[in-house]
């Protein structure tokens, strides 16, 4: 790669210090889901190189970072006139269909044509403004804030880890996965976000799929989503059910009750508590099996007759 393809910033060094190669991975990673405090005009910086990480489930992690970046945060960044235009390009790639983010950026001077012209396409709004190559392209040195020449340890230049190559545009969460191994994948199924684990639930391998709901992060509205799906993993399924608090959810248990995938026994436990609306919906239902729609008429027929 020659230099014309890279960029070069400056950041301090203590930002520096999560980007560069000798950096371990799990602070790489740290940085890359919001576990450490930057200024708000490094936080763009700093997940933009992390995206160019050679280690796909920190690439990943950058990724997603990036595409949580949200509200008064996210549009204070895009307006930041010294951000750097490749930075901007990645922004307006992933929020671009945001109408207030994709206005903020078109009105920002480091905006350039490539820029403008994606905006175009994912928005059909056009910028009312002319640009020139000579005013928007050049390479530049972005300064965010003071240098902290204090910073103990490498005697490192931090813009020496600020070169990044230009031609590799953000893949989408699912090109990631397809280039990582499985145990980089059980690593984002344990700690990535929403987009992560609605997509590593499907996955093929179980040590995979089964890592998703033992994520901390997973919320009960995504279990009663996983409840509802044809997984290739009954043992989630299995899972699910002895959960105590996961199953104090009155949608969850009836969503595992329609589930022809739940183990048995729990659906028919589950049945029994539900109420007399839904077991005479599932009495007639096609979806699930004779097992359980002959219970559930049962259970009705038994109600009657107790009346």
């Amino acid at each position: 790669m020659d230099g014309s393809s890279k960029i070069t910033v400056k950041i301090s060094r203590a930002a520096a210090r999560y980007v560069q190669q000798s950096t371990p991975r799990e602070e790489k990673l740290k940085a890359a889901r919001g576990e450490v405090q930057f200024a708000p005009a490094e936080i763009p910086l700093v997940l933009f190189y992390l995206t160019r990480d050679p280690d796909p489930a920190v690439k990943a992690a950058a990724v997603s970072g990036l595409r949580n970046l949200s509200g008064q945060l996210l549009l204070d960044i895009c307006s930041d006139q010294a951000i750097h235009p490749r930075v901007l390009r990645l922004l307006a790639k992933l929020h671009g269909t945001n109408k207030a983010v994709a206005e903020t950026i078109a009105a920002n001077p480091a905006a350039d044509q490539q820029t403008l012209c994606m905006l175009g396409e994912k928005t059909r709004c056009t910028a009312a403004r002319v640009v020139t190559d000579g005013n928007v392209t050049d390479a530049r040195q972005v300064q965010s804030g003071e240098e902290d020449e204090t910073e103990q340890g490498s005697d490192e230049d931090p813009a020496e880890s600020s070169e990044v190559g230009e031609e590799e545009e953000a893949k989408s969460t699912y090109q990631l996965a397809m280039e990582m191994g499985v145990s980089e994948k059980i690593k984002m199924a344990l700690t990535g976000d929403k987009e992560w684990r609605m997509l590593l639930v499907k996955d093929k391998n179980k040590l995979v799929s089964g890592a998703v709901i033992k994520n901390p992060r997973i919320t009960e509205n995504e279990i009663l989503t996983i409840t509802k799906c044809q997984l290739n993993n009954d043992d989630i399924l299995r899972d699910i059910c002895i959960n105590k608090e996961w199953i104090k959810n009155y949608q969850i248990r009836k969503s595992l009750v329609e589930n022809s995938k739940t183990p048995i026994h729990f659906t028919l436990r589950f049945l029994a508590g539900l109420t007399d609306k839904d077991i005479a919906l599932i009495a007639r239902s096609k979806n699930v099996s004779s097992i359980i729609s002959t219970q559930a008429r049962r259970i009705l027929m038994n109600k009657e007759k107790d009346k």
